[in-house]
């Protein structure tokens, strides 16, 4: 027998570009759905714009009228809060401001039946906050869809320091059954996928401070080497800087100032000229795109020698995409039990081709008194159509030239980075992991429904979890401690279970969903 939750009436506050969305998901699910917002006209407009997209759908032969048609019908605009006394689950999307929820939940409760859910779709108020307006806050969750609602997957379910279980496995029904993923976290700023993504977008504003290269090719270094599916500073674009801005100093406020989360000055200077991003025609990149879109910086065509020794070392298992393609290339990996435990690194002739560990090149030149040139981390270096490098001051133009022909005869464009401690995906990726890190020794959410956030939440390549165990916690670690003593700043600061994962005192559990 099932839930009354999943046949009965959802009332959805608000008629914003959330509000309509939930609708939609929860009529689609067969629900009738009352939509209410304070300004009655806003509900017909949204309603009148959602039956025009889907009538576009039907028009090009993507969605069946009649199905269409009902999912419509069960969609019904209602003028007073009263009228969803009925409900047996009300989710607000209104302003993003905590007297307000508080008020209206403190009159839904007056109205509604003791046994209706209450949820706040909110993205960055406490639950816990909004809940300590009713008498009853155990019946109350956070609910986070994503944009689009109707084809984002992932639902984050927020639980409040009062929000019982039964709640908590009720709303996880619904959502199951309203064909998303849920993910359950403790209510903390940022919940999950807003709190981990954070160093996604700081660490390449940080390089763009210190002038490593062009958005375009700082972009380029994420997506079309990383792995990623848009590079940051493009992403932020269209967001909107305003929007990515305000979370941003909204998570930094809530955990005291803490550096991890310290806003872009780069990004408050768009925010002030008005230069917002797409919406405004201007961010990081001119809209509509010039006839000559801005394009990354790739080194030229190397015609000189090739390396006439190569010979692999280190743990190449945590690389094994780029191990397979150095195979298919005729270079033969043997780990040795010796080197099992260091990096993965290549000898091309004297000079030493190295995965970046959060040292400079030029440091580790000093110390192997080899060449080097460092590379940086993807989630597929077999795949990705570039590969970013750096290499030390004491190169001659020749070393580097032969470690560059190397890799464009592997079919890779090369994007050659000034000497930057850890280069860009892999301090961002252990950032990544080190703030996930921290969420999980907090108990706020699981591994798991970390990685599934970051994977369905903001369409991350894999989640920074499982990646992070594949490429090793002494890795990550060893990066963080080089970042940290290179800055001395408290920003690259390792998680307390990051030391413990890296010891090997403990494991973590992570599972890859496909």
């Amino acid at each position: 027998m099932s839930s009354p939750l999943l046949q009965g009436s959802v009332g959805v506050i608000g008629a914003g570009t959330m509000g309509i969305g939930i609708a939609q998901v929860a009529a689609s699910a067969g629900h009738h759905v009352m939509l209410f917002d304070v300004n009655a006209e806003a509900s017909a407009r949204a309603l009148c714009a959602l039956h025009q997209r889907l009538q576009q759908r039907v028009d090009a032969g993507k969605a069946d009228a009649d199905i269409t048609q009902q999912l419509l019908a069960r969609i019904q605009i209602v003028t007073a809060l009263t009228e969803l006394a009925s409900c047996a689950l009300v989710i607000e999307a209104i302003a993003e401001r905590l007297e307000i929820k508080q008020s209206l939940f403190r009159d839904l409760e007056a109205i509604c039946s003791p046994q209706t859910l209450f949820a706040s779709n909110t993205s960055s108020l406490s639950i816990t906050a909004i809940a300590s307006a009713l008498k009853h806050p155990q019946r109350m969750a956070g609910l986070h869809f994503f944009n689009p609602a109707p084809v984002m997957k992932l639902v984050e379910i927020v639980r409040g320091l009062e929000t019982d279980a039964d709640t908590l496995n009720a709303l996880r029904e619904l959502v199951v059954a309203w064909k998303k993923q849920p993910v359950v976290c403790r209510s903390t700023p940022g919940f999950i996928v807003n709190r981990v993504a954070r160093p996604f977008y700081a660490e390449t504003l940080r390089a763009l401070e210190e002038q490593i290269a062009t958005p375009a090719t700082l972009d380029a270094v994420l997506r079309d080497a990383g792995g990623f599916a848009m590079g940051p500073l493009q992403l932020t674009d269209l967001i909107g800087h305003d929007v990515n801005y305000a979370v941003t100093e909204s998570v930094f406020h809530a955990f005291g100032s803490d550096p991890r989360f310290q806003p872009s000055l780069v990004q408050k200077e768009l925010v002030e000229a008005g230069h917002l991003g797409r919406k405004s025609g201007r961010g990081f990149y001119r809209y509509p795109s010039d006839v000559q879109p801005v394009l990354a910086e790739f080194a030229p065509i190397e015609t000189g020698a090739m390396p006439q020794r190569i010979s692999a070392h280190g743990r190449w298992s945590a690389l094994p995409e780029f191990a397979a393609l150095l195979q298919q290339n005729g270079i033969a990996i043997e780990e040795r039990k010796e080197s099992t435990e260091s990096s993965p690194f290549l000898r091309l002739d004297e000079v030493t081709f190295m995965l970046s560990d959060g040292k400079l090149s030029s440091q580790t030149a000093v110390e192997t008194r080899t060449p080097v040139v460092q590379f940086d981390l993807s989630v597929n270096h077999q795949q990705a159509s570039a590969i970013a490098i750096s290499a030390a001051s004491g190169n001659s133009t020749a070393q580097t030239a032969l470690v560059i022909r190397f890799l464009q005869s592997l079919g890779k464009n090369v994007i050659v980075l000034p000497d930057y401690p850890a280069l860009l995906t892999l301090r961002t990726v252990a950032m990544l992991c080190n703030e996930a890190l921290d969420v999980v020794n907090k108990g706020i959410a699981s591994a798991e429904d970390i990685d599934l956030a970051m994977r369905l939440g903001v369409n991350y390549p894999a989640g920074p979890l499982a990646w992070g165990n594949q490429l090793g916690w002494q890795h990550i670690l060893t990066t963080l401690e080089n970042l940290n003593h290179f800055y001395a700043d408290t920003r690259y600061r390792p998680a307390p279970l990051l030391r413990q994962l890296a010891a090997g005192y403990v494991s973590l559990a992570t599972q890859e969903h496909h």
